[in-house]
């Protein structure tokens, strides 16, 4: 099972090598970290997506809060928060398929941010599962290159 973890540390040198150690010394896996300081600039929220029963979850969240640094431990239960995650892709194109790709894009209010000749870049902002599906889509036209950022939540409350 999939969590979404949401961790409020102080914005030091070490914390993320701290976290991510945590991790790996334990051998829970990291699926995505998202890292960025807040409104304060003393302190950064991470949002960790990890995988695991909840029993693995427990330890997790138990080894997070007992980190030097950090403030607030929150995992996120399914409909307790907002998410989003961005993505750029760069699809390759010719003068036939360019404006069925922009179709799609444009299908899911996602922005073409470059055009190049053979390319075009593409930024979509969703939940997982529209990023994922727009991917899909794309693949079809043969992606490229791609990053992602992982997931960032924020409590609805």
């Amino acid at each position: 099972m999939r969590h979404t973890i949401s961790v409020l540390v102080e914005n030091k040198f070490g914390v993320l090598t701290r976290v991510a150690g945590l991790f790996s010394g334990r051998g829970y896996n990291i699926d995505t970290l998202n890292v960025a300081p807040t409104q304060d600039p003393k302190t950064s929220r991470m949002t960790i997506v990890t995988q695991g029963d909840e029993a693995t979850l427990d330890q997790i969240i138990k080894q997070l809060k007992k980190l030097v640094n950090t403030i607030e431990v929150r995992d996120f239960r399914e409909g307790e928060y907002v998410d989003r995650e961005l993505a750029l892709v760069k699809v390759a194109v010719d003068a036939k398929s360019r404006s069925e790709v922009m179709q799609i894009t444009d299908i899911f209010r996602a922005k073409i941010v470059d055009v190049q000749p053979k390319s075009l870049t593409v930024q979509i902002t969703g939940n997982e599962s529209k990023v994922e599906k727009f991917l899909e889509l794309m693949a079809t036209f043969g992606i490229k290159d791609l990053t992602r950022t992982g997931k960032v939540a924020m409590p609805r409350k």
